[in-house]
């Protein structure tokens, strides 16, 4: 099928009964340092369409997902570090598919004692 590209494959994990999807468009202007640290109660599937995020789970190294590149996260108990904007030239402007675990919020903000506590748990940081 000349139409369809893979742009990526991943397993989710197991999906509970009675979850719900949402799929939200996301657009940080130039510079924009996105959410704070958070975690979301399901799977996210991700595609950026114009510019570069800054994109850090829990335990992985930050990095740049640019324009035409995609991105997951299993959600549950990872944190979110980062979903800002990479450049301060241009937006950024990215879709998510959000499975959401039934009952609970689909965003959930981290306080500064849990970020504590877990920094064992962070990639270290690039050298500025």
């Amino acid at each position: 099928m000349d139409a369809v590209t893979m742009l990526q494959d991943v397993v989710p994990p197991q999906i509970p009964e009675g979850a719900s999807s949402m799929t939200i468009l996301v657009e940080w202007p130039p510079g924009d340092p996105g959410n704070p640290p958070h975690r979301h109660s399901g799977p996210a599937f991700g595609y950026v369409i114009e510019g570069e995020l800054l994109f850090e789970l829990e335990g992985e190294p930050e990095r740049v997902v640019k324009a035409g590149e995609t991105f997951w996260e299993p959600g549950g108990d990872v944190i979110h570090y980062q979903d800002g904007n990479a450049r301060t030239d241009v937006p950024c402007r990215f879709l998510v598919t959000m499975l959401c675990a039934p009952g609970r919020p689909m965003l959930t903000l981290v306080d500064e004692e849990e970020l504590g506590r877990r920094t064992h748990l962070r990639a270290p940081r690039p050298a500025n």
